[in-house]
């Protein structure tokens, strides 16, 4: 079929990988930061990411490419005037400015299940919707000029295909903005009202074998779609799946054939990029729950926690760490703090920390799997991704605590294959020799496979221990 290639612009920088439409094959590679101050500001000039798009695709790198699919950052809202100028920066990342924003939705709506029965999801403070109603408050002239909002992705693939008329966006970046519903496929455009003060134009949804269009040069642009979706996509996880991501703050997501709408808020009911839908359940205390345990113990990584913990047993002798160091989302606990019960003279160990530091954030993990089974969502398989995936104490007690098979893939860019996996697609589709229901099959990553086996039963007294003491400390916090 030819070649495509896969376009990732992440907070950070952008990557492109070029591809082989029939096999997947990595050809090439690109990559460039984009052109920004250090850190993560929450306000960004969009030209930053075309500039890094250029720089990554220098030297040639898309020559004899037939079609380009782009994954972007999620959340990022890019507000446009009539004339389709940006209005102000686009605004980025989880914004903590929003906060106060998001009560205001949520009460300008009646509450948290009226929000879930509405879109799927209650307002964060990263959502684009909850980022219009700070623009509505703080930044009034800015508000009164928005014609049109996109995001990031959206205003990349609108930019390769030289800005035309159409603007279009896909169901997996749709559904993470708050005013669009995956359970009904439609815009809730009152809600754009109630958090702007007015109207503005929405990108059309198109469908995930779409194209876009096609630039001048007569490159094929697929739909596009949020790094979330594209990531799963590039992973190949179908039903029966969950990905676990390992970051600061850790979210389990599956594959399930509807939408879930979740009056608690604990679900944000996601689109993915091949029609299915992909719930998300988010935990506020991941890696950042070992970083604090390897500070305490005045060890230099995690690396160093890890060989700790190895030299503990399951259950770290009875020490139990609720890992809630920064409030918690699952359960719904945003104003405590973290806990460690069980403390006796022979479980008073550096050692014995440090397992119940790794215990404490796999059964947080654990809990947000088990509010995804308890609406019907199988999960037989787990991948599990983030460089915290790779430490031997996480590996050791993961699939026990899971109570499923492990599957650690190697480091890869999977958001970047994910998003050449959809323009191989769209190609196909295009040319009439793939089917638009049916994706191109490309092979899954090269993973490491780690089974419970005879650890199970041992796992899951631990897990039961957890319970208790979260039972215990937050009586009817948490109800799958």
């Amino acid at each position: 079929m030819g070649i495509v290639a896969g376009l990732d612009s992440s907070p950070d920088f952008t990557r492109i990988v070029v591809c082989d439409a029939d096999t997947g094959a990595v050809l090439r590679q690109g990559y460039a930061p984009h052109p920004m101050e250090e850190g993560r500001p929450s306000d960004v000039d969009p030209q930053a990411w075309l500039l890094s798009l250029g720089e990554a695709a220098g030297g040639g790198l898309l020559e004899g490419v037939q079609a380009i699919g782009v994954s972007s950052q999620q959340n990022a809202l890019v507000p446009l005037d009539a004339q389709g100028n940006t209005v102000r920066p686009a605004l980025v990342g989880g914004d903590k400015r929003a906060q106060v924003a998001a009560a205001d939705l949520v009460d300008a709506l009646g509450g948290r299940e009226a929000w879930a029965q509405a879109v799927g999801c209650v307002p964060q403070a990263a959502q684009p919707v909850t980022k219009l109603r700070w623009l509505a408050k703080n930044e009034p002239e800015s508000a009164r000029r928005i014609a049109v909002l996109l995001q990031a992705h959206d205003w990349l693939v609108w930019q390769l295909l030289g800005r035309p008329v159409r603007r279009t966006t896909d169901r997996g970046g749709a559904s993470g903005t708050g005013y669009w519903s995956a359970a009904t496929g439609g815009y809730r455009p009152d809600l754009v009202e109630l958090a702007l003060g007015h109207q503005a134009m929405l990108p059309e949804v198109i469908g995930p074998a779409d194209a876009a269009g096609t630039t001048p040069e007569g490159l094929l642009i697929s739909a596009g779609t949020g790094e979330t979706m594209a990531a799963a996509f590039g992973l190949g996880i179908g039903l029966g799946d969950a990905v676990v991501s390992l970051g600061a703050s850790g979210s389990v997501m599956a594959v399930h054939p509807e939408a879930l709408a979740d009056q608690t808020g604990m679900i944000t009911s996601l689109a993915d990029a091949t029609g299915m839908h992909l719930p998300v359940v988010t935990t506020l205390n991941a890696v950042r729950t070992l970083r604090g345990t390897a500070e305490l113990l005045g060890l230099p990584d995690l690396e160093s926690l890890s060989d700790l913990a190895m030299k503990s047993t399951p259950g770290a002798h009875g020490l139990v760490l609720l890992p809630y160091l920064e409030g918690e989302r699952t359960p719904s606990l945003p104003h405590t703090a973290g806990t460690l019960a069980g403390l006796r003279r022979e479980s008073m160990k550096p050692e014995h920390l440090a397992r119940a530091a790794f215990e404490g954030m796999l059964c947080g993990l654990a809990d947000a799997l088990d509010v995804l089974r308890g609406r019907g969502v199988e999960v037989r398989r787990v991948f599990l991704l983030g460089q915290a995936a790779e430490l031997p104490a996480v590996q050791a007690a993961a699939p026990s605590l899971f109570g499923a098979q492990v599957v650690v893939p190697q480091p890869a860019d999977y958001a970047a294959i994910g998003a050449a996996r959809q323009a191989a697609w769209a190609l196909g589709v295009s040319q009439g020799t793939l089917d638009p229901r049916t994706p191109p099959t490309w092979p899954g990553p090269a993973a490491q496979v780690l089974e419970p086996g005879d650890e199970l039963a041992v796992g899951q007294a631990v897990r039961q221990q957890f319970v208790s003491v979260r039972e215990q400390t937050h009586p009817g916090a948490f109800r799958p």
